[in-house]
């Protein structure tokens, strides 16, 4: 396994990341994190080293920068976190080590909203989106256009963002499937939880990245209920 620092430029933009390159990888898959969240994300390091295990790369990135994390109406700023999320997109579609790869998203909280937002302005080489405990409402306007195979995970204690997430289903015309994990709560803070969200999302984007070697159980439009 590979990991190294990468930084993401755009004229005076510049975005700190940290980049995992299996051997032999099947695609690879940008994340984006919650409010309050980063690169340094733990939940989303454990997710990302599941991934790299089953021949995923990843690349974990600060969609804003550290003064632009200081002022909440950019840190809920869904538009402008799409624009970062396809900065991210373009970065990998021109580097030589994943340009020939399909790409994935996985987006948590208010990043699951930026992924499915840009999904649907350019779904070039999109392959897959997860979202884990994702606010899918804040792209309300781009779910019906969203083509892009999307799993949504919700924990079975977190309520609010249950309906929320059951309403975005019904929005999105793409293959898709909501997968409600009993007994956890927001974070997948409880025992087991965070490990079947990296299991799911493993499975869900190896599907989708090689379906020949991966076969798909044609489950992807099925809610599971705890």
């Amino acid at each position: 396994m590979n990991e190294t620092a990468v930084r993401l430029t755009r004229g005076a933009l510049s975005l700190e990341g940290v980049f995992g390159l299996p051997v032999q990888a099947l695609g690879m898959v940008v994340f984006a994190h919650g409010s309050g969240s980063g690169r340094f994300s733990p939940r989303n390091n454990f997710v990302a080293r599941i991934l790299q295990q089953g021949k995923v790369a990843t690349l974990l990135i600060d969609l804003l920068t550290p003064d632009e994390a200081e002022d909440r109406r950019k840190v809920f700023d869904i538009d402008l976190l799409a624009e970062r999320v396809l900065l991210a997109k373009a970065w990998l579609e021109e580097d030589a080590r994943t340009k020939s790869l399909g790409i994935g998203y996985f987006g948590a909280s208010t990043g699951a909203g930026a992924t499915l937002q840009a999904a649907a302005r350019d779904p070039s080489s999109i392959r897959a989106i997860v979202s884990r405990g994702g606010r899918p409402d804040l792209a309300e306007p781009y779910l019906p256009l969203v083509t892009t195979p999307t799993l949504l995970i919700v924990g079975g204690n977190d309520e609010p963002v249950i309906e929320m997430n059951r309403a975005a289903y019904r929005l999105l015309a793409c293959p898709k499937r909501l997968v409600i994990v009993p007994g956890a709560s927001h974070l997948f803070e409880e025992s087991g939880a965070l490990e079947e969200v990296a299991e799911h999302a493993l499975i869900w984007f190896q599907q989708h990245f090689h379906p020949a070697q991966y076969e798909d159980t044609g489950a992807h439009t099925k809610e599971r209920l705890p």
